[in-house]
Order: C-alpha cells, then structure tokens, then sequence
C-alpha cells in the first residue's frame, strides 16, 4: 500500500524525467516488478496497491468487481440533477462514464465536496464525469480542483502521504475474497 502524492507518476520510468511513484518505494520494489493495480494520475493522490501477481492485478481491475472510493472537490455548485447523470452516465467521447454511488459532503463558496464510489475506471474517469457537467450558475464546466482515493474494495487508505507499508496477511484475504 502507498500513499500517493501529487505530483507523482505510476510507471518505473518517465521520459519526460518527472518523478515516479517507485522513488518513494524501497529499491526491491522495482528490482522485484512490483506492479501498481490501476493508476492515479499526476494530480490526484491517495491509495495505491501494488503486486508482482498478474492475476491479482486483473482481478481486482476487472470493472465491476471491485469498487474504488474518492474523495473530491469541485470547482462548481453540483446540483441534484449532476449527481442523477452522474449516476445514470454522461456519454463522452471514450464512452459512457458514470458513478456508482455519490454522496455531497457540503462545500464552500463556488466549491463542492463529494464522495464517489466507482466499480470501474477508465482513464481520467471523474475528471472526464464532471468536466462534461456546468455550474448552474456560471454555465463553465466543473472542474476536479482535488481528488484523493481512500478505499479500494474495504481496504483503506491509513498511513500518511508518501509512506508505504505491506498489506497484513488478513487485509490480503479480505480484499481477495470474493474471488
């Protein structure tokens, strides 16, 4: 498990020379193929799993399988009727995005807060979502300011920013069990 910062990519090497998510992880990590289970990209932060079992890493990426939950702010008043197209789909030009459960956690100002479970991911999924949704009020499209994951399946995110630790036997079955 790694907590993701921003500003970090999830791959072993970056040509444009940004850093990479292995720089926070021991050097055996990369030398022992560990591999991320999905992706966050560079602005978002949170939970990161990684393993050296391709059948894990399919698992619990398959859609549908294994939900992800997210943290989020927005830029932009989301209304009621957002959260019902967010839920039913919004089509976009890499198909159909939509959540699976949402919840409004409050805001300030011209910022909204929200919690969104996703049982699959494409990629850039919720900033896609919302960017195809407007403020009701200034008519632009909202706008993902911060988006952090912290569970996947029932697994929570727990340690601070930029530390890792390994996943407890127990917490390995649990996320594995439904398999």
């Amino acid at each position: 498990m790694l907590h993701k910062p921003k500003g970090y990519v999830v791959t072993t090497s970056d040509e444009l020379g940004r850093k990479t998510v292995y720089e926070l992880l021991p050097p055996f990590a990369r030398e022992e193929k560990w591999n991320p289970i999905g992706r966050l990209d560079m602005d978002s932060r949170g939970l990161l799993l990684f393993t050296r079992q391709g059948k894990i890493q399919d698992l619990l990426t398959k859609p549908g399988h294994t939900t992800k939950m997210y943290d989020i702010w927005l830029r932009g008043h989301i209304t009621e009727e957002h959260l019902q197209k967010a839920l039913q789909g919004i089509q976009t030009p890499d198909g159909i995005l939509k959540a699976a459960k949402i919840e409004r956690l409050g805001g300030i100002g011209h910022k909204s807060h929200i919690a969104v479970e996703l049982d699959e991911g494409k990629n850039r999924h919720l900033r896609k979502l919302f960017g195809n949704l407007s403020d009701p009020e200034t008519g632009t499209p909202l706008k993902v300011l911060e988006l952090k994951r912290i569970q996947i399946g029932n697994m929570e995110l727990d340690i601070p920013s930029g530390k890792w630790r390994f996943l407890t036997e127990s917490e390995e079955a649990e996320l594995l069990y439904d398999f």
